[in-house]
């Protein structure tokens, strides 16, 4: 992503192009990351309304008090993701035509990893719930862990390994 805003910007990225204007490079840039933001969105936003639906169950009036606590966490989580990955639409839209894309880009890079880091919390949570309710705590335990493990692994692990020497 360019965060300098001279027209002798270093090309920061295999796909940016040495005729494309910093200007150029973050509005695709912004493109691409929203691209990419649709996908986390309706994941989010299909589990949060999950997690909104739960205390209205029959059997919420069996769940104990450390359930109780993984689930607020949970639904905390979800809340923050939702905001964390919906915040650079807002963002973009507040600073339109000001001059900062190349700023709302950055803000918005940090914001979208946020917002995947209170997804992963979200999908552990939510995973350890269920898996409790069904099967009981222990096994919850380990099955929250390796889902968190999963993630991790996938979604941070794997491309940083795949970018030697670059780090946020």
């Amino acid at each position: 992503m360019a965060t300098d805003a001279s027209p002798t910007a270093p090309l920061e990225h295999p796909h940016d192009r040495p005729d494309e204007t910093p200007a150029e490079r973050a509005d695709r840039n912004f493109v691409e990351l929203l691209q990419e933001l649709r996908v986390a969105q309706t994941g989010v936003q299909i589990l949060f309304a999950f997690l909104l639906t739960l205390p209205f169950t029959n059997r919420w009036t069996t769940i104990t008090d450390p359930e109780q606590v993984v689930y607020l966490c949970t639904l905390i989580a979800a809340a923050s993701a939702s905001a964390l990955l919906i915040a650079p639409v807002a963002l973009h839209r507040i600073t339109f035509q000001r001059g900062v894309k190349h700023v709302v880009v950055h803000t918005s890079d940090k914001l979208a990893l946020a917002g995947l880091c209170c997804l992963v919390l979200a999908v552990v949570g939510a995973v350890f719930l269920i898996v409790d309710v069904v099967a009981g705590g222990q096994l919850a335990g380990i099955l929250a862990a390796l889902v968190a493990a999963l993630f991790s692994t996938l979604w941070f692990v794997l491309p940083m390994a795949l970018v030697p020497g670059r780090r946020r």
